[in-house]
């Protein structure tokens, strides 16, 4: 899942993870003062490189104990957005607000990326794990709706979560490793409560009690979420099995880039993006990611893609299409 977190949810992202994904808050249309390029260019990194960290992550725990690898690059990214806020002015948190970064960095860092860590441990590959994690604005229905004084999906909301379901379903039908052997259905459910704990810390978000820094905000919840898999870590005997001569160089240069353009340069992207373009337009990286995902997983790391699983992906991503722009319609 993105490693992104900030107080409006959606499917994938990042802030200190990765894996995936946030709804944006309601900003404003980029104005004259605001090169196109700027733009594009801030587009280019939430697409590319929040798209990328699924995969970034497979390549990490190659040679890393994975819950080492993510607590350690969750406090790292945590750390510098806080240092960054502090030094732009941001006040220091009050108890109130550090208490729900905690919950919503349990739900999105450590049962969310934390349980995308393990599945992709258990070889299922990057891509599926990226697909499956895009269902995420459905799970965000679904609480939304189930929860006390929730809001009622409308039709087509209600349509977007059908079709996302039944696309859900044919990709665990069809889901191969390059060897022909079935993928890990534990595995499986293991991203799909991820996901599920990422749509409910989401919802529990706009409720929250948050520091008026975003930068702030996620930089506090990356820091309680990281201690959360610091603990599964050493329960697990991570830091035991670490041998830092045994970490290759595309697991240290995945891990690095995980931390800087994962949890820095692509939220940063976020950040400037939701105060000046339309809310819809920035949510589009919900099914943006998953493309971007699937391509490289074949391309880079020999994923196997089969036509029936481009049909499945498919469906998933008109499926988030539909209930991002109809959510955010409200109609």
């Amino acid at each position: 899942m993105k490693a992104s977190i900030t107080r409006t949810p959606s499917a994938q992202s990042s802030s200190a993870a990765s894996a995936s994904t946030p709804v944006p808050v309601a900003g404003q249309r980029a104005g004259p003062s605001y090169a196109r390029w700027q733009v594009i260019l801030a587009f280019a990194a939430l697409y590319l490189i929040w798209g990328s960290t699924y995969l970034g992550i497979r390549f990490a725990i190659e040679t890393m104990p994975p819950f080492a690898m993510a607590s350690s690059r969750f406090l790292l990214s945590g750390a510098m957005l806080v240092a960054w806020a502090r030094f732009r002015g941001a006040p220091w948190p009050t108890r109130r607000q550090w208490a729900h970064a905690a919950m919503i960095g349990a739900c999105l860092l450590f049962l969310g990326n934390g349980g995308v860590v393990w599945a992709e441990q258990r070889h299922v590959p990057s891509s599926l794990v990226a697909l499956l994690v895009a269902t995420t604005p459905a799970w965000v229905a679904v609480i939304d709706w189930l929860r006390p004084g929730g809001s009622k999906p409308n039709r087509g909301v209600v349509a977007g979560l059908a079709l996302g379901f039944v696309g859900v379903a044919l990709l665990i039908g069809p889901a191969r490793l390059p060897d022909g052997s079935a993928v890990d259905l534990f595995g499986m459910a293991l991203v799909v409560v991820a996901s599920l704990a990422w749509a409910g810390g989401s919802v529990f978000s706009r409720h929250a009690d948050h520091p008026r820094s975003p930068l702030m905000d996620t930089g506090i919840q990356a820091l309680a979420g990281s201690s959360m898999v610091f603990i599964v870590s050493v329960l697990n005997g991570d830091w035991m099995r670490l041998n830092l001569e045994a970490i290759s160089l595309r697991s240290i240069t995945a891990y690095v880039y995980l931390v800087i353009a994962g949890g820095i340069i692509a939220f940063t992207a976020f950040v400037w993006l939701v105060k000046r373009v339309e809310p819809s337009r920035v949510a589009t990286y919900a099914y943006v990611n998953p493309v971007v995902a699937v391509f490289l997983g074949w391309a880079l790391a020999g994923e196997l893609l089969t036509i029936e699983m481009l049909i499945a992906s498919g469906i998933v991503v008109v499926a988030v299409a539909i209930i991002v722009t109809y959510r955010d319609q409200g109609t």
